[in-house]
């Protein structure tokens, strides 16, 4: 069978569809995978070898549905589900499965403060939507794919942090997602190991300014390398810390120790680093979050400030507890 699978963006929810990908791959004898996504998340798929061909949604939309069509797909797996999915599936006329978003229960959750969603990892919502074809969660986990040449941003890091360091991804795509700054200086004070800072570059003035108040040894990569590249260094980390952003899905696809700091988005909404069931003996997530706020949370996305105005949801981060977890998993 010919598939077409439909995520459009971002990092972290792509990174979420893989074990979807991989499992039909391998469990469907002769399966053909494609993925349509937009061209600048192009580089998450990029290496993947469960994909025979990708397509991109920003191309043109007549020459792409056009492009579409004549692939004669036997089915299309819509991981997206929203508007542009559905006019995509309407234009080719193949039968269609997806998932269930939950977007009541989110609405609920995030206006009324009612929590009526499963304990189901997105990963396994994803799933769902393959489920008839015979298709079953193989526990894997995610995938992320790098190759040497990625992997060769090791040479272009100082000397000191070769022998060991922490990855700290320290952007996010929304402020209500980032850890501020004062705190980061209070955790990195006390940790004696090397710390790469990850980001954008519009997270690299924050990093300049870490660097300059903290005592930590710090190297700031915000923005300096490509994704593939900061992909590898989050590959070769002791472990990460992280805002719920896409990295951290990553972190997840290379088992790494994760320490994930949550803001006004919850892990209730089933997107927490997920390994997969066959590595649960290993399990390595530390969540770091203010439960109990009633305003929290406020979206399921985020905000470019804080709503009410104090961001209790990250200046009340127990920063003490943080370096004490990170420091013990040091001394292990």
């Amino acid at each position: 069978m010919k598939f077409l699978f439909i995520r459009f963006s971002s990092i972290g929810d792509i990174v979420l569809t893989t074990p979807v990908i991989r499992c039909v791959k391998q469990q469907m004898k002769d399966a053909e995978v494609h993925f349509l996504l937009k061209r600048s998340y192009a580089p998450v798929l990029e290496n993947n070898p469960y994909i025979d061909k990708k397509y991109y949604y920003d191309d043109n939309y007549d020459e792409l549905i056009s492009s579409l069509k004549d692939e004669k797909y036997d089915a299309i797996i819509d991981l997206q589900k929203n508007y542009r999915s559905l006019k995509i599936k309407k234009s080719l006329g193949v039968k269609s499965y997806s998932f269930n978003k939950l977007n009541i229960q989110k609405w609920i959750l995030v206006n009324l403060k009612i929590n009526l969603l499963p304990d189901i990892h997105i990963v396994d919502r994803y799933m769902s939507a393959v489920n008839s074809f015979g298709v079953i969660n193989d526990g894997s986990g995610l995938d992320y794919f790098i190759t040497d040449k990625d992997e060769r941003v090791m040479d272009k890091i100082p000397s000191a942090f070769r022998s060991g360091y922490i990855a700290w991804v320290i952007g996010a795509r929304h402020f209500t997602k980032r850890l501020p700054v004062e705190k980061m200086i209070s955790v990195s004070g006390g940790i004696k190991t090397p710390i790469i800072l990850l980001g954008s570059k519009e997270d690299a003035a924050i990093g300049e300014q870490l660097i300059q108040e903290s005592t930590a040894e710090i190297f700031n990569a915000c923005g300096k390398f490509t994704l593939n590249e900061s992909a590898a260094l989050v590959k070769n980390a002791t472990s990460v810390i992280t805002n719920d952003t896409g990295l951290m899905h990553i972190a997840a696809a290379f088992q790494k120790e994760i320490f994930s700091v949550w803001g006004n988005t919850i892990p209730e909404f089933g997107m927490y680093p997920y390994y997969g069931s066959n590595n649960l003996k290993n399990h390595k997530s530390t969540i770091l979050e203010v439960k109990g706020l009633s305003c929290r949370p406020c979206s399921k996305i985020g905000f470019e400030k804080c709503p009410k105005g104090h961001f209790k949801c990250m200046m009340e981060i127990d920063t003490a507890y943080l370096q004490e977890e990170i420091i013990r998993d040091k001394n292990k």
